[in-house]
């Protein structure tokens, strides 16, 4: 627990209404998108840089912990507060400082949300790739410091891809730049990356420098239904073998696509067993020849129906599975649990026709659903937290997968994190001697170990 004094102290920094600590705060800040429920002693919503320097300072001081939250809507449980402690909310710090269009970066807070900084940039004809599955609602800062990906990710790959630099609050409350506008720069250790995917445990993201890409002026949506979950796994291994690179690649499986109908109302044909969803974008001329060579890849592979959007209507139309499935599958049972294994495309038939025999052999509903173009899947198991064996079950096929994934030269997350859903799974990828390396490079940083603790570095 947090001294009075010390709440006062904080207050002193933010103003009042900027400590919260009723319990109608504290039980909003005690989830975030993962399932389990950890309440903080207090929340600080500080609303710049200085005062997140001298909130850092008291809490080196005082050996307090600090989370850092953005939206909250990671899945990976890397924003609450596990073994108690402040967070520290990012929703005042949500300017875009600055557009570039002859750099090509934008300069931006981290409270700012993705997708207003994609509308904003689309202004100047240009593009911030990553995009995902939450954009709407989640923040730069998250980004970054889970290094999401999304759908784009397997033609223009993740967050670490368009960070140029940061600037960052060390627990210390010492201010430091990494990076800069610059394309180019090989100067020192590159801490920029290092900070990218840190889950909030080295410093705390003040500001962003982001790499914009131009927009392209054409791009085709192509639709395509398998009456063989194998035949449109195979499909994405060969487009990819093929050196087709799509902007996006998405499967969806039977399961999924079940729940989407009588969720949302779009309908497939019977013998749909999963729908392949292809996005490529570029020039006008070379869009036209890769939509048409891609539909016919598809056909030649097995789909029973492939569909082309002809308007930017009929394409949003395409992606509304797609954008309906998590919302869908998330009504069938009290919890659902999404999982973030990804493998070597290669690999994707394999990997699929496992999770196809776990769920069997658990006994469990898991749906399929997957960023299949980069090998990134996210088996979504649709399950009941109160019930206690099932809970059991769900455990023993999530440690059976990710061994799996792992055997084949997978890893434990592409985008999610690894937060408190997956830390107890480390040992399965990295040895003990990377696992220490990884802890000492967190001493060096944080010294007291205050910046969120319990999360996949816990000891």
């Amino acid at each position: 627990m947090i001294s009075n004094s010390i709440k006062d102290e904080f207050r002193q920094i933010v103003g009042d209404e900027w400590f919260l600590d009723t319990p109608e705060d504290l039980a909003v800040y005690s989830y975030d998108g993962f399932l389990p429920e950890f309440k903080p002693d207090g929340v600080i919503v500080p609303g710049n840089r200085d005062e997140i320097a001298q909130i850092m300072r008291v809490a080196n001081r005082e050996k307090i912990n600090i989370i850092p939250r953005g939206a909250g809507t990671n899945i990976c449980g890397s924003s609450v507060a596990r073994e108690g402690g402040v967070i520290i909310a990012f929703h005042r710090l949500n300017k875009i400082l600055e557009i570039e269009p002859e750099n090509m970066c934008a300069v931006v807070q981290p409270g700012v949300v993705n997708a207003d900084l994609q509308k904003a940039v689309t202004g100047y004809g240009l593009m911030y790739p990553p995009d995902p599955a939450s954009m709407f609602v989640s923040t730069i800062g998250g980004n970054v410091a889970l290094n999401a990906g999304g759908p784009r990710g397997v033609k223009y790959g993740v967050t670490r891809d368009y960070l140029l630099g940061l600037e960052v609050v060390l627990p210390s409350g010492e201010v430091i730049r990494t990076g800069g506008k610059a394309l180019k720069n090989v100067s020192g250790y590159d801490l920029t990356r290092l900070m990218c995917g840190s889950e909030g445990t080295l410093g705390i993201i003040t500001e962003i420098i982001l790499r914009l890409v131009p927009l392209a002026p054409a791009k085709a949506t192509l639709q395509a239904i398998y009456s063989d979950l194998d035949d449109a796994a195979t499909t994405v291994s060969a487009i990819i073998g093929a050196g087709i690179v799509p902007t996006t690649l998405e499967l969806i499986d039977r399961t999924v696509l079940d729940v989407i109908s009588n969720y949302g109302g779009a309908r497939f044909s019977k013998e749909a067993e999963a729908l392949l969803l292809i996005e490529v974008d570029g020039e006008e001329s070379l869009v036209e020849a890769q939509g048409k060579r891609i539909e016919e890849f598809c056909r030649e592979r097995g789909a029973v129906q492939v569909e082309r959007a002809s308007t930017p209507e009929e394409a949003e139309k395409l992606w509304q599975a797609r954008r309906t499935a998590f919302g869908a599958v998330a009504s069938l049972r009290p919890n659902c649990i999404v999982e973030d294994a990804t493998v070597p495309v290669k690999m994707l038939p394999a990997i699929i026709r496992k999770i196809v025999e776990i769920t069997n052999k658990y006994d469990l509903k898991i749906g399929v659903l997957a960023h299949a173009g980069d090998g990134n899947l996210h088996p979504l198991i649709m399950t009941d937290l109160r019930d206690r064996e099932e809970m059991a079950r769900v455990d023993k096929a999530m440690e059976e997968l990710y061994e799996t994934a792992i055997g084949m030269g997978g890893t434990l997350s592409g985008e999610h994190g690894i937060g408190i859903a997956k830390d107890r799974f480390m040992g399965m990828e990295f040895n003990q001697a990377s696992i220490d390396l990884m802890r000492g490079i967190k001493r060096v940083f944080d010294p007291n170990n205050i910046l969120n603790p319990g999360s996949f570095l816990n000891p």
